[in-house]
């Protein structure tokens, strides 16, 4: 009986993490890039290589919906031909893409999309016009048109950067019920009340326009799991603002440098995650700095200390993903391109580069998903 528990165990835990992950790359196509490209990453060796890829102009951020059998892009265009998104359906099997269709972002420069948990609404931050946009999902997979969409105001103290409203991001709470949006033109983290059955599904909340450190720049977030903390990364400012989230309104607790005290280059603060385990928080940096900050969490309290700064090994990374297993982080190096592959230290969260690097023109967002 106890051999056969132990089997048991072995079977389960061996299932709880597989080793083989789709990666998908977006892209900006000013360049030589194609579009979005997908390959099979191993998690036990981080090995990558290269299964399917698809024209998509300028996929600068990705979201997967939540079975995993479509994926969608924020074409970030800007101008008088506005701004889309792109619905494409994925067979996990294949690991080949398959253009749906498309849709006005109903604003330029869209920078990032969400998907809500029950798989009916795609929403869109407009960077350039400073809007947000819902648009319905069709159970095909395809993407509606919009049905709602809101304008941001404000400005900031940056006058080169905050000259008027910039949405940055679009992301929905643990629990669905609520949509963070950050605005970084007026250094305001927005909160709506989401109701998906709803033809228009966002409500302003109470409270709904959070202020950051002013000319900070907020830029994206990270949920801590099953803890009511929440952390905001700002571009302009290289620094993490961390929050408590309840009943849709936050409470600051803490504001860190994402930089060395001593730094005096250009900062340029981009994404933030939270490893699986919880035990870490990192923060990319772009401008002259090209590195990822390695932070503990305390939690109890939630608070941020910062353990190292790691070289990207590479410029601009504007985004970065941690492997599901917690053993692997890879940099999306816009500039130089390049993904480079890091191992973590379980012990302290600290990067140590493994050698391997996959070349693509312009990355500048990664998604993963178990094979």
């Amino acid at each position: 009986m106890r051999l056969l528990i132990l089997l048991l165990l072995a079977l389960l835990s061996g299932k709880s993490f597989s080793q083989e992950y789709y990666l998908f790359v977006g892209t900006y196509t000013s360049g030589p890039s194609y579009g979005i490209y997908v390959y099979q990453f191993n998690s036990k060796n981080g090995d990558a290589k290269l299964v399917d890829s698809a024209a998509s102009q300028n996929p600068s951020y990705l979201a997967l919906s939540p079975t995993g059998n479509y994926l969608y892009a924020a074409n970030e265009v800007s101008g008088s031909q506005g701004g889309e998104v792109s619905a494409f359906g994925f067979d996990k099997h294949s690991g080949k893409l398959s253009f749906l269709n498309k849709q006005p972002s109903e604003g330029t420069s869209p920078c990032y999309i969400s998907i809500s948990k029950d798989n009916k609404w795609l929403m869109v931050a407009n960077y350039s016009s400073g809007t947000i946009a819902a648009l319905p999902l069709n159970n095909d997979g395809t993407i509606a048109p919009a049905a709602q969409t809101i304008q941001f105001k404000g400005t900031g103290p940056n006058t080169m950067r905050q000259e008027k409203s910039h949405a940055h991001s679009v992301i929905f709470s643990p629990d669905g019920n609520y949509l963070l949006a950050a605005n970084l033109g007026s250094d305001k983290e927005m909160i709506f009340k989401f109701n998906s059955a709803s033809s228009q599904p966002l409500v302003a909340a109470k409270d709904s326009a959070v202020s950051m450190a002013p000319g900070s720049g907020p830029r994206h977030i990270a949920f801590y799991p099953h803890k009511p903390y929440v952390y905001v990364v700002e571009e302009l400012g290289g620094t993490v603002e961390a929050f408590r989230f309840a009943n849709g309104s936050l409470k600051r607790f803490q504001l860190i440098s994402t930089h060395p005290k001593d730094f005096k280059g250009n900062k340029g603060s981009a994404d933030i995650h939270i490893s699986p385990n919880g035990k870490f928080l990192y923060a990319s940096n772009r401008g002259d700095a090209n590195s990822i900050a390695v932070f503990a969490i305390d939690k109890q309290t939630g608070k941020l200390k910062l353990n190292g700064i790691q070289s990207v090994l590479g410029k601009h990374p504007r985004n970065f993903i941690i492997d599901p297993t917690g053993r692997f982080l890879l940099v999306a190096n816009k500039d130089t391109d390049n993904i480079v592959v890091f191992k973590i230290n379980p012990q302290t969260g600290l990067l140590k580069p493994t050698g391997k690097q996959l070349q693509v023109p312009n990355p500048v967002c990664l998604k993963l998903l178990e094979k």
